[in-house]
């Protein structure tokens, strides 16, 4: 297999009950229903590791894409002209950028957040994720929300 990252969708149905556990198990510690992960994976019945492992990996999405808003988040390079290009990535694509938040630079590397629209015109969402992830400046490509 190559270096790139594929995603899938997938029918509910057909993920196994370990990931669909992680998903809940997310939820309701982003929802406060949970006071801990500890608390979460025991209320839904997964070890902590089955959490870790794949909490970065699974993410519910929407059935209507269109006016969806992502939240990527990612580490970047400090190099002239990173951001211009993961910034021409997302247009290329033609999503919607509604806010970019990059930190200060430490031992020049960045911690960005960009919220994107997802509109009707706009492209395969998976694709736009993986030409990101190919930026050589670019590391660690993840969708931390979908709204």
């Amino acid at each position: 297999m190559a270096d790139s990252t594929e995603y899938y969708v997938v029918k509910q149905r057909a993920l196994p009950d370990v990931l669909l556990k992680v998903v809940e198990a997310k939820r309701l510690v982003e929802t406060k229903h949970a006071m801990s992960i500890q608390d979460a994976v025991d209320k839904v019945g997964i070890s902590r590791s089955s959490f870790y492992k794949y909490k970065d990996d699974i993410f519910k999405f929407h059935d209507t894409a269109q006016g969806t808003t992502l939240t990527l988040t990612f580490d970047m390079e400090d190099e002239p002209g990173a951001l211009s290009d993961v910034l021409k990535v997302i247009a290329d694509c033609k999503a919607n950028i509604l806010t970019i938040h990059q930190s200060i630079p430490i031992n020049g590397v960045a911690a960005l957040s960009i919220s994107i629209q997802v509109l009707e015109n706009t492209q395969n969402i998976s694709e736009m994720l993986d030409c990101m992830e190919r930026q050589k400046s670019v590391h660690h490509v993840k969708v931390l929300a979908s709204e």
